[in-house]
């Protein structure tokens, strides 16, 4: 009697028990030199500031899954982190491109830190443009040579990074300027165009993927946009009350399953939510076939005091399913700062029942009517476990996309690629953690997820995708 009581006991407690999550683990790093040139020759003479106009960095500010091992990675509005121009932030004409990597991850060898080893490598580069014209600074009274790139012919016309290329006359999300500084991106399900979220705007543009040519506009409302444009992010910030904050637009893009959906994200709430010390930005959900839009709010951790809130930004939306997403939340602290990473972490969040907020404005008016949010990946906190110091984690962790399952201890994971935005600096010559200098590469990290954990998953499929049998670690 007391063994049958024993089992019964045993068996209750089982039942009873709330299942535990499976842990998010670091499974391979990879690189590629920050210090090599894209595939780009055309655009290979010396930028504004010097730097070579295709210098292949940068390219974690967005990386999206395009079936298979090929993943697309798009470089932000290109170098300014050289200080050569402060009329125009230190930005050059840097021609806007997606970069087509390769990430083929292996088993590791017996005895190895990390049971995959993931070996990066560029395959294409593809050119931005418009077939019509597009609005270029002259220059004048800036101290720069005119925008408009030598690259430029007929039906084709180039956007580029540079802060002055805007029409002073329309507002910023008019979608005749030249500039463009993408950072979110995701592929179409039938694998043939790409669409690009920006901060200049906030602008969300189609790509046609051949040819790098844009085949269609998503208009934002009128309230993302500043009316005083100005190629200085503070000044315009000082200049405009209402709008995305200068530098901070639309940084995160996400597309669900089905192919019928984009959810932008953006970095930092809006002028009129309270800038960059409100609490809550702003999810935009877009209808593809249709253009409607949705808002919805995102509230920001605290990392300061009750007495002085400080936020973090949002880097980036990735989808689990059509209406269950991952937002990447982080500082702007570690490798390329030259300080410690701290606050990097990933949330999910479920647009299930969340409140439509387009009709509402400012921090206090948004208040409790965020979506709610649960952490699901404590970036540093993992990365230091697998010992990376926090001074060698990149400052700009901001590419989310899934990969193709593996499987570890003959159980399927799910495979989760972050990658960062180096800013086009492939060295750090000195800082106070590396006074010798340290390599700072275009970095990915690998981490596996039990199917458990987000079980209502649902991969992206892309049409013409192989099927590939599931990646298997080597036998421990």
């Amino acid at each position: 009697m007391l063994k049958i009581n024993l089992i019964l006991f045993l068996l209750a407690s089982f039942f009873a028990a709330p299942a535990a999550n499976a842990e998010v683990k670091l499974v391979a790093i990879g690189s590629l030199s920050g210090n090599i040139r894209d595939l780009s020759s055309k655009t290979s003479a010396p930028l504004e500031s010097g730097v070579p106009g295709n210098l292949l960095g940068g390219f974690g500010s967005g990386l999206a899954y395009a079936g298979h091992n090929t993943f697309i990675a798009i470089p932000d509005r290109g170098p300014n982190a050289k200080a050569y121009n402060s009329a125009v932030d230190d930005t050059t004409s840097y021609i806007n491109r997606f970069q087509t990597i390769r990430l083929k991850l292996v088993p590791s060898q017996l005895g190895s830190a990390l049971p995959f080893t993931l070996t990066p490598s560029l395959i294409a580069t593809t050119l931005l443009s418009s077939k019509n014209p597009l609005y270029y600074g002259t220059g004048v009274g800036l101290g720069v040579p005119s925008g408009v790139p030598a690259l430029n012919a007929k039906n084709t016309y180039y956007f580029t990074g540079r802060s002055d290329n805007f029409d002073p006359t329309q507002i910023s999300t008019d979608p005749n300027d030249a500039r463009l500084d993408p950072e979110g991106v995701r592929v179409s399900n039938d694998g043939k165009s790409i669409f690009i979220s920006d901060e200049y705007g906030p602008y969300v543009y189609q790509f046609n993927r051949e040819t790098g040519k844009r085949i269609k506009v998503f208009t934002l409302n009128s309230k993302f946009a500043v009316k005083n444009l100005n190629p200085v992010g503070n000044t315009e910030i000082s200049n405009n009350t209402s709008g995305r904050v200068a530098n901070k637009g639309m940084e995160g893009l996400a597309i669900t399953p089905n192919g019928k959906t984009l959810v932008g994200i953006i970095q930092s709430p809006l002028l009129q939510d309270g800038g960059t010390n409100g609490a809550y930005t702003r999810i935009v959900k877009i209808d593809i076939a249709t253009g409607a839009i949705q808002e919805y709010a995102y509230q920001l951790d605290n990392i300061g005091t009750s007495a002085k809130p400080k936020y973090p930004t949002v880097s980036e939306i990735l989808s689990i399913n059509d209406r269950e997403f991952l937002v990447d939340e982080r500082d702007g602290k570690g490798l390329g700062d030259g300080s410690q990473a701290a606050f990097k972490k990933i949330y999910r969040i479920d647009l299930t029942n969340a409140q439509e907020v387009s009709n509402i404005t400012g921090e206090s008016n948004l208040a409790g009517k965020a979506v709610s949010k649960t952490l699901f990946l404590d970036v540093v906190a993992t990365l230091t476990q697998n010992g990376i110091k926090a001074e060698d984690i990149p400052a700009k962790l901001e590419g989310l996309a899934f990969g193709p399952d593996v499987v570890i201890n003959r159980v399927i994971k799910h495979a989760l690629f972050i990658t960062n935005d180096n800013d086009f600096v492939g060295t750090i010559t000195s800082d106070a953690f590396h006074p010798g200098g340290i390599d700072n590469p275009n970095k990915f990290f690998v981490f596996a997820i039990d199917t458990t954990d987000i079980p209502d998953f649902v991969p992206q499929k892309i049409k013409g995708e192989i099927e590939y049998p599931t990646l298997r670690e080597r036998e421990w």
